[in-house]
């Protein structure tokens, strides 16, 4: 399904949305050939207990379950602009550095913020990223164990360059996890589950009024449908259209490039 997720927004929740009532509508079908008003109106009273609680349930769980991809989704967000924000710092703080040092650490910074934008986040959205796998921050990280710090006129802007260059590691780290699926199979098992048995639950009630039926149906069919699919756009925020935004990153190269 994540060929779904390169498509527009639109066009993604159309092609599912349909897929999900034809089907639904399809069971509906069968059910009302099958059996006539006067049977299933025999099931109102105690489909209609059942449906309500049952409802209330999977509308409880799947709540949470939004509220948790969104929160990880806005996580990813910020992790990825506080990565940009720590690149930017620690490359105006080097300026007070000696040559070339200082020099070398800048073109250091623009070297992994461009791989990142350019390379780390299209492999993360394959899932082909790993914690070791950007050499620039690998490069960085060297120059900077390296240096001598007695060269350093300013030693607390040392140190603070050091937590600086300690912070941009970890927001990567953060960001990596942060793309990793947040929603277990399981979750999506019980989910899925229970709207095929919500849906289904509709066959149960025997309406005069077949197209109100069918109506109501696919109200509730797409309702779910969408808020199922908004789950999982939420849960891959470094793939498709709905991506996390990488202009933090694009702004701090344009900075760097400037100055």
């Amino acid at each position: 399904m994540e060929f779904l997720l390169n498509l527009p927004v639109p066009i993604s929740f159309l092609i599912v949305s349909a897929i999900t009532t034809f089907v639904a509508l399809a069971g509906l079908h069968f059910v009302r050939k099958k059996y006539s008003t006067e049977v299933l109106r025999e099931n109102h009273e105690v489909a209609a207990i059942i449906f309500n609680a049952f409802g209330l349930f999977y509308g409880v769980m799947v709540a949470f379950v939004v509220f948790v991809t969104w929160s990880g989704y806005d996580e990813a967000t910020k992790n990825l602009q506080m990565e940009a924000n720590e690149a930017d710092d620690l490359f105006h703080i080097t300026r007070a550095f000696p040559e070339p040092a200082g020099t070398t650490i800048r073109k250091g910074l623009m070297d992994y913020v461009r791989s990142v934008d350019n390379d780390e986040l299209k492999r993360m959205s394959q899932g082909e990223i790993s914690l070791h796998s950007n050499r620039a921050m690998t490069r960085l990280i060297t120059v900077f164990y390296q240096m001598d710090e007695k060269s350093i006129p300013n030693r607390e802007l040392y140190a603070e360059s050091l937590t600086r260059l300690n912070n941009l590691a970890q927001h990567r780290r953060l960001r990596i996890f942060a793309g990793n699926d947040t929603v277990p199979p399981v979750i999506w098992l019980v989910i899925l589950v229970g709207g095929v048995i919500t849906v289904s639950y509709t066959y149960l009630f025997g309406m005069k009024n077949t197209k109100a039926q069918y109506m109501m149906t696919a109200t509730l069919t797409i309702t779910i449908t969408l808020i199922l699919f908004l789950i999982y756009v939420l849960d891959h925020p470094f793939t498709g259209t709905s991506k996390v935004s990488v202009e933090p990153l694009k702004e701090v190269m344009e900075i760097m490039q400037t100055e």
